[in-house]
Parts: structure tokens; sequence; C-alpha cells
């Protein structure tokens, strides 16, 4: 008889930390405990540790643990990382000073952009030169360094980001500059641009470089402790952890490289909404997730999600639009393309100064949280709101493990509604409503910033908030059909683990493309290809048919500064259909084409991926020992049509036959209200389909 083994992901959010449990036979087990966040590894080794004890499952049968955390994002957002210096090109000291010509807010004169995470006194030059084309104009000043040491030595930075002129072209005196570092400062963390980002772009590649500087100190920091922790927990299976690009990595090369986990969370969501469209047929979705903190958003097209070649962080998820950029700090690395708004069921609903109601963007968290969760909250939120509205469970949520404070979430609600001169149902509505507005945004921001009609697509509603407001949301959008997966409440969680293990390779390329032919593309390319395959290697993807590599190419028009990434293809004609491939979707992203204008070459990227020989996703999702829920029904309001009495089933209750709403779907992870004119029904693969019939006002 086989032996079960498992895998475990977990996904730490602003609210709740998430644990998922997949057996080889595809059963799911799942476990939701509130976010530590003082010390997020220790709500991991208690979701870990609870679901392990109830299912009475051996640690040691574990063979593959994958993580997502947002302590790299939280890092920037609160300006607790480690104390940077910067080593440069004499003359660039002010490049993160300087920055763009960019602003969210184009009117708005008051508007500070966010101060350089290197003070100014910790900028340092060095004498040295490397021309465009690679030469050497100025050799690199031995005195320079030893002088910059010194100071870096006394004022006790955490870690160095080392920056040149065009070391994209001719990486030696970077690289010597920071083997010297490394050396003089036994501990500090040394960072090389030519190892982040050997490309084209001063301010961009110092900004990268930095930010990278800046987290990883913490990030080390945390890899150490959260294996400190499974080792306790008797897991001996690697860490893996997810990239912002939809890859999973390990988690010592995470530790040095932790600017690729800027975006972790959200993109195992959206990897396993991906992974899943491809397995049932739905190639055109919108992923729309919405948790405790935020609601995020991301278009996949062809059964394909977008990768952003640059994203901006620590500006916050409000700010401005997704077309205005200039908010945050500019990071160039394959991140997947997802629009985020400070909306969730910790947003705080508030009275502004003109007596209207404001939902968002501060949030509640995990302390003190909702009023609801009786841990000392005193404003109301979304959560409270869906509550006094009917949606969720009046007892509890999370199948009775947590207790709500019913009345203090209505005293919470109706204090408010007496502010701005509206009963308590009214107030709650409007928050809900108000929340879906600002979701909204989101949504467009994938969808009609970017030519696309979001009617077109089928939402793809995960988070533990998600399937609550994803009816109202579709009706907004003017979307017809939603796809509600199993354990769509952890459902980053459960994705993380249909992802595969994923290197992203950049290497500098700067030539115009009529001057290239597939030989020299190759030739340049190799590299890269050799680097990815003794990374694969080494991770145990030693077989060819457990290597999959697939190059890219950024190319722009001439002059312009903002590149298109493109997969190169194979085959006959590369160079020409290359081209071709650029022109069609510089119509489809900037809309217009410019055929006759030169196109250059900026950088080559490969991505490598390692192939398991298994299958990562099972045929079927069911989950393991669910606590069944009793038929019953409540009040719920749904707008115009008031208060309604509403039948309460659990998922398995449904089948493959329609049934109309209004219905309320209560899962240990989340709720779907099913609102009147719509109806539900479950696939094959244990989805609850949503289809709209009649839009309700």
């Amino acid at each position: 008889m086989t032996q079960t083994s498992y895998r475990l992901g977990v996904d730490i959010g602003g609210t709740f930390t998430d644990v998922v449990l997949i057996a080889t036979d595809g059963t799911i087990y799942s476990k939701k405990v509130l976010s530590t966040p003082r010390d997020y590894s220790q709500g991991i080794e208690n979701g870990v540790s609870a679901l392990l004890g109830e299912l009475r499952i051996d640690a040691a049968d574990i063979h593959e643990f994958v993580h997502a955390t947002t302590v790299a994002t939280n890092t920037i957002i609160e300006r607790k990382g480690a104390k940077v210096g910067l080593l440069t090109t004499k003359g660039f000291r002010d490049v993160l000073e300087i920055a763009r010509f960019r602003t969210p807010r184009l009117y708005d004169i008051d508007y500070k952009k966010l101060d350089p995470l290197v003070e100014r006194s910790l900028r340092l030059e060095v004498d040295e030169r490397i021309a465009a084309d690679g030469s050497v104009l100025v050799p690199l000043a031995q005195a320079d360094l030893e002088a910059a040491a010194l100071v870096f030595a006394q004022a006790e930075v955490e870690a160095v980001a080392v920056t040149f002129i065009n070391s994209y072209a001719n990486a030696g005196h970077e690289r010597l500059a920071a083997a010297f570092l490394a050396q003089r400062l036994p501990g500090v963390p040394v960072t090389a641009s030519v190892d982040l980002l050997p490309q084209l772009g001063e301010y961009e590649r110092t900004s990268t470089t930095v930010v990278n500087s800046y987290i990883r100190p913490v990030v080390e920091r945390y890899v150490s402790s959260l294996k400190a922790r499974l080792d306790k927990l008797g897991i001996r299976a690697p860490l893996m952890i997810m990239q912002s690009s939809g890859g999973i990595s390990p988690g010592d090369v995470v530790a040095r490289q932790p600017i690729d986990i800027i975006e972790s969370g959200p993109a195992a969501g959206v990897l396993g909404g991906q992974r899943l469209g491809m397995h049932i047929g739905e190639g055109d979705m919108i992923v729309f997730d919405m948790g405790g903190t935020t609601a995020k958003a991301t278009i996949i097209e062809d059964h394909a999600y977008a990768l952003c070649p640059e994203t901006e962080v620590g500006g916050g998820a409000a700010l401005g639009t997704r077309m205005i950029r200039g908010a945050g700090y500019p990071v160039q690395v394959p991140t997947i393309d997802i629009a985020e708004v400070g909306a969730g069921g910790g947003s705080i609903a508030a009275s502004d100064a003109a007596g209207g109601l404001r939902v968002g963007p501060r949030s509640a968290g995990a302390e003190p949280g909702p009023v609801a969760y009786g841990n000392g909250g005193t404003q109301p939120t979304v959560t409270d709101a869906n509550l006094v509205l009917g949606y969720l469970n009046p007892n509890a949520l999370v199948s009775g493990e947590l207790t709500l404070d019913v009345d203090g979430a209505r005293a919470a609600v109706a204090a408010l509604g007496e502010r701005i001169g509206l009963d308590p149902t009214q107030t709650a509505y409007g928050i809900h409503s108000i929340a879906d507005a600002a979701m909204l945004r989101a949504l467009r921001g994938v969808s009609s910033e970017k030519g696309r009609d979001p009617s077109q697509y089928t939402m793809l509603a995960i988070g533990g908030n998600g399937p609550v407001h994803a009816c109202t949301l579709a009706e907004a959008a003017g979307m017809k059909r939603i796809v509600v997966p199993p354990v769509a409440g952890l459902f980053s969680a459960l994705g993380m683990l249909f992802a595969d293990v994923e290197h992203q390779l950049v290497g500098a390329f700067y030539r115009r493309l009529q001057d290239v032919d597939q030989a020299l593309l190759e030739t340049a390319a190799a590299p890269l290809r050799a680097r990815g395959l003794d990374m694969l290697a080494c991770e145990g993807f030693s077989d060819p048919a457990q290597q999959r590599l697939t190059l890219y190419a950024d190319l722009r028009y001439m002059g312009q500064t903002a590149p298109l990434t493109i997969e190169v293809p194979k085959g006959e004609r590369v160079m020409e259909r290359l081209a071709e491939a650029f022109h069609g979707e510089h119509q489809n992203v900037f809309g217009y084409a410019s055929p006759s204008e030169p196109v250059q070459f900026v950088a080559l990227k490969l991505v490598c991926q390692g192939l398991p020989d298994q299958p990562r996703m099972p045929q079927r999702a069911q989950r393991g020992a669910e606590k069944s829920v009793a038929r019953y029904s409540r009040q719920a309001y749904f707008g115009k049509a008031g208060w309604l009495e509403t039948p309460v089933v659990a998922r398995n209750a449904l089948n493959e036959a329609a049934v109309e709403g209004p219905l309320i779907i209560e899962e240990y992870d989340t709720t779907i209200v099913v609102r009147p004119g719509w109806q539900a029904n479950r696939d094959s693969w244990n989805n609850v389909i949503l289809t709209c019939t009649a839009v309700s006002e």
C-alpha cells in the first residue's frame, strides 16, 4: 500500500493566514487563522500545527512546503527596512532624488514624493566610468573604494547596493567593487545591479537594486526564522516561496534576491486561476481576489496572464489610477499585472467632513480586526456591514472557530448611520456598495483602461470576501458569469501548489532589430541558457524533459522609453515574426502601431521552469474533513428587493441543475452570496458556477 504524502501551501494576508494541504489523491484540507503582525511566522506555526494536529498527520509526510508572504511589501510600506548604503559612479549620487518627472497627482502642488530609501550621506561616489559600448573610460579608483568602505563601516549600514553607469555593458568595475565591499564589511549583504538587472535605465536599475538591499536583511531573517519553525514542527521539506512572476523558488535564493517576491501572495491566486482555467476550458477570465485588507484584479486572456516589466512599490494601493505612475519606487522585475485597491473585509467605514460615507483604504487588519471579531475593534468595517445585511453567518465564521459579536457590529454600524442620517440597513448597504465601487476601479484597471470589455470575460471570485461581493460587482461591470472554485477563501494558498519552479534571467541586448539575425540572437541568449540550465540542475531538474526554457525580448520603437516584452518565436522567420508580434502587441496595448518605425531591442529575458514528473494540479478538488451545513434560511438584504428570506446551503448540496437566487452558500473559508436574478450550480471540478439571468437593480 502506497503511503500518502502531502503538499502544504501557506499564504499570509493582512488579516488571515491561510493553510492548505493537498494529499496525493487530490483531497484538500485547510485551516484559516488570524495573522500575527508582530511575527508573521508565528501565525504560520499556529495554523500548520493546528491543521496537522486535527488531521493527525505526521509532519514527516509533508514533502513540499510552498509559501507566499507579504513581508517584503510590508517592509517597504512601513519603512522598516535596513539601513542601506549606495555606491555609484561619480556624478550620479542623486539619481534616486531626481528620479522621473512623474506624479500621481498632477495638479496637487502639496504632493510630496517618497523620500529615497538611502539617505544622502550614505550615497557615495567612486571615480570610474564605463562607456556605452563597454570600454573603460576611467579606471576604478581603489582609494575611493577604501574611503567608501570606511564610511559604511562607521555608519553601521546593514546592506549595500552597488550601481555603476553602463555596468550592463561591462560588469567588471561593479563586480570588483561588490567583492571588495563584501570583504571589508563582513556580514553585510552587498547587491550589485548586474546581478539583478543588467540592462539600460540608470534610475530604474538603481531603484531596483536599492529596494532589494533595503528588504534583503529583513527577508533573510524571516526565511531563517521560518525554517527554524518548520524544523520545530518536524517538516523537513524544502522551503519554496512564491515569486511575483507566478513561479516558485527556493527560500535561500529568494533571501538573496527578495525583489522577486514583492507581489508574492496575489501572484499565487492568479497562477491558481490560470491553471484552473486551463483545466475547465475558461480561457478569458478576470480574477477578482478580495481579502481582509485589499482587493485585487487580474485579467487572463487565452489562458495566459500578463507580466509587467516594471511595478511600483511603497506608494499605497489607491494613489492615482493604473495609467498614472510616480507614486512609489520603481522595481523592474517581472510581475503579474495586478490592479489593487484598499478595499477589503477589514476596510473601515467612516463619515467624511461633508457628512458623507467613506470606506477604506484604512483597514482594521488582524489586530484589532472588525468589530464583530470581538478583539477590540470599535469602527465598523465592510465585514460588519455584510454581517448586518445577513450575508454572513450571524453565529460564527470558519465553521464556528471565529465567534462573532453581532450586537457589537450592529451598534457600530448604527452609530455611523446616526452621524450621516441613515438607518442601520441603509448604512450597511451603503458600506457594501461603496466597497464595490472601489473594487470596480481594480476591475477596470485591468480591462477598460486597457481597451478590454469586462462583460466578455468570466469572473473568478476568490478570497475570503470575494464571493460575498462577486454578484454585485459583476452586475456593475456587466459580467454575466462567475466561477467560485473550491477553497475559494484560501485559493492563493491552494494556487501556489500548482506553480512550477521558475527563474527569470535578464541579459543586456541593446541593438536595432534590423541589425540582428537569428544567429546573433542565439549567441546573445546562450549565457542565459547556460546559467538557467545550471540553476535547474542544482534543484533536481537535470533531465531535459524536466526543463522548459522560454526566451523573451524587450522591444520598443526607437526613442520610446517603455518597452514591451514579446516571446521570441521558434522555427523559421524568427526576426520577421518577432517584429510582427511586437507591432500587434503595441496596437493592443497602446492603440496604435507604426510598422515603418525602426524597432529596438532593450534586453533579453529567459524564463527557466523545472517541470515535475507528476501533474501539479489534481483532476478534481474535493475537500476532506469538511463540516456539513444543515439547510436553513435567514433574512438577507438585497437593495431594492429589500429583505428576503434566503436559503442557506453547503456547496455539496448543489449539482448540475441550476438553483435560482437568492441563495447563500456557506463554506469554511468563504460565503457565496447569490443575488436575485442569478442562478447557481456545481460543475464536475466542484466549482460553483453563477450565471446572471436578469440583472437586479
